[in-house]
């Protein structure tokens, strides 16, 4: 079986799914406190990388997403799947599991 090399631009997420790239986690409280790897929590907030065409309604027709690359979001704490491409952690998400944009 051959390897494949894959990254953000080579995949492309179908229906209303996003990938968002993770942004990092705190490295300290606000106390000072350095947290280990196992007590980090996991992020909530990331930048969409790459969005699907949209969900297909009823008729046939594409409902686009009303998020676009580039965009920072809140996504629900234990929604989507997580993928490392290139090094890099990003969450595969459907729009639903998006709660806000951050500004």
């Amino acid at each position: 079986m051959a390897a494949i090399s894959l990254s953000v631009s080579t995949v492309k997420p179908l229906g209303d799914r996003v990938f968002v790239k993770v942004s990092a986690s705190e490295e300290k409280t606000a106390g000072g406190i350095l947290l280990p790897d196992n007590a980090k929590e996991k992020p909530q907030i990331g930048e969409i990388s790459a969005v699907g065409p949209g969900k297909r309604n009823d008729d046939g027709s594409r409902q686009e997403l009303e998020i676009k690359v580039g965009d920072k979001v809140l996504y629900s704490k234990y929604a989507g799947t997580d993928i490392k491409l290139g090094g890099d952690e990003y969450v595969l998400l459907s729009e639903k599991d998006i709660l806000a944009v951050v500004d």
